[in-house]
């Protein structure tokens, strides 16, 4: 009885969801020249949608409806046609609805297709059916293992796509398109995962959220993707600031916090292993503060904190003690005026930090040209920040074998490989990674292991 319920809801949603569009070509149709005038005249889609809506008080669906009609085919539209399919749905509508409503005709349908089956398939068995030992297996087990790009938008969008979508370019490459974004949205994050880690989602207000990397929607490099809040139950006012990827939770492995006025936090992953719906206090961050970057750490790794106007403080893990979920965090580096936390480093391997500044500029210089020094220091200067370069967006820890992806706030990503992007000294200005329009701007960047042939070019 609940699945016939279930299929009857669908049908009438679907039938409904015609008639409804159909009266709105039933009202172009009645006025088809002043709509063919309004679309000519419009300036772009979205004009000519809101003026439909506005002239004819149509939804936003029967507009649309209305314009994903080419304008040979909207004048061809046969009234008689459209009056006979709206009949028909109005019809169908009443009978569903009666189904809905009276469960004397609900059994009756169920009788009906019960009938039918039987004098189908009412033949007798011809497997025999043998006790069979019982094999437990989880949805996990039946998906492959693989390499993702996370790609989240400013507006909140979220989804998933194999690392091997996106080829791999010469420095100074165009790109290619990483996500469609509506005029007033762009792409913000970027993050690369297994399918079967976790991802944890800390928030700017400190606040983490679980997902397993299978459970984020799949799409193509141009798909929009998935609103975020239909996955996360996030307060309002809240957005996604950090993520990581965790294969398990311990006590040998913590995730390391950093916040926009340079305060750090540590706190063992064993502290989230217990998930909640509308997920748990990862790091108490003050009003006027926001949390801007979140680590996997082993506890003796160093930290590096860069900031906005380029400078960065580098120390010892072991100078943050472990804390609680609830604590506050400590001084981690001591600002300017005006200057902010942009990113955080945690050191792993021998290698370089790459710095990467809003117009595309970027550089690598080596771990070890940043001495230690107190947490809480001033530091010193990773790039020099000019006009040209534009202030500093993001950082990160690479070795010549990975490979650097960048994405702006127009949507463009590039893919490149990090032996194309040489060691320069910490006070320079770096090179051009990436070809960006006047008002377009690198919003940030994402690493990965190089796994393909290098294939040069200008983007596709």
């Amino acid at each position: 009885m609940e699945i016939v319920t279930r299929r009857t809801k669908y049908e009438l949603a679907e039938a409904e969801k015609r008639a409804h569009i159909l009266e709105g070509l039933k009202i172009a149709i009645a006025h088809i020249d002043e709509v063919v005038r309004i679309i000519k005249k419009s300036a772009n889609t979205e004009a000519a949608r809101t003026a439909l809506m506005k002239r004819f008080k149509l939804s936003e669906v029967q507009a649309q409806a209305i314009l994903d009609m080419t304008l040979k085919r909207l004048t061809s539209l046969e009234t008689k046609k459209i009056d006979q399919e709206y009949e028909e749905l109005i019809k169908l509508i009443a009978k569903l609805k009666g189904i809905l409503e009276s469960k004397r005709r609900l059994l009756g349908v169920i009788r009906e297709e019960v009938a039918e089956l039987r004098k189908k398939f009412a033949d007798e068995r011809r497997t025999e059916i043998r006790a069979a030992s019982e094999e437990k297996f989880t949805v996990e087990d039946l998906i492959a293992e693989e390499e993702m790009v996370i790609t989240i938008s400013h507006a909140g969008y979220i989804k998933r796509l194999s690392v091997s979508a996106y080829k791999r370019q010469g420095r100074g490459g165009k790109g290619v398109t990483g996500m469609t974004t509506r005029e007033e949205d762009f792409v913000e994050g970027m993050f690369i995962a297994s399918t079967h880690h976790y991802i944890l989602f800390f928030t700017d207000r400190g606040r983490c959220h679980w997902l397993k990397v299978y459970e984020i929607p799949e799409g193509g490099r141009a798909a929009k993707g998935r609103q975020i809040s239909n996955l996360l139950e996030l307060k309002g006012g809240e957005t996604v600031a950090a993520y990581i990827a965790v294969k398990e939770f311990d006590d040998k492995h913590y995730a390391v916090m950093a916040t926009r006025d340079g305060t750090i936090k540590k706190t063992a992953l064993s502290e989230f292993a217990n998930p909640r719906k509308a997920g748990i206090i990862a790091a108490t961050v003050d009003a006027k503060d926001r949390l801007i970057e979140a680590k996997m750490t082993d506890g003796s790794e160093d930290l590096i904190l860069v900031t906005h106007t380029g400078q960065a403080c580098r120390f010892h893990e072991s100078d943050v003690r472990a804390m609680g979920r609830a604590a506050a965090g400590v001084r981690g580096i001591t600002l300017d005026k005006k200057d902010y936390v942009v990113g955080m480093v945690a050191v792993k391997r021998v290698g370089s930090l790459l710095t990467v500044c809003e117009k595309g500029f970027g550089k690598r210089s080596e771990i070890d040209e940043y001495r230690v020094t107190r947490r809480g220091g001033k530091g010193v200067i990773t790039m020099k920040v000019t006009d040209k370069t534009g202030p500093v967006v993001a950082v990160k820890e690479v070795v010549d074998s990975d490979e650097l992806m960048i994405i702006s706030t127009g949507g463009q990503v590039i893919r490149l490989s990090l032996k194309n992007v040489r060691v320069m000294g910490r006070a320079t200005q770096g090179v051009r990674l990436i070809n960006l329009d006047a008002r377009d701007k690198v919003v940030d960047v994402a690493r990965l292991a190089a796994k393909e042939e290098e294939e040069n070019g200008n983007g596709q």
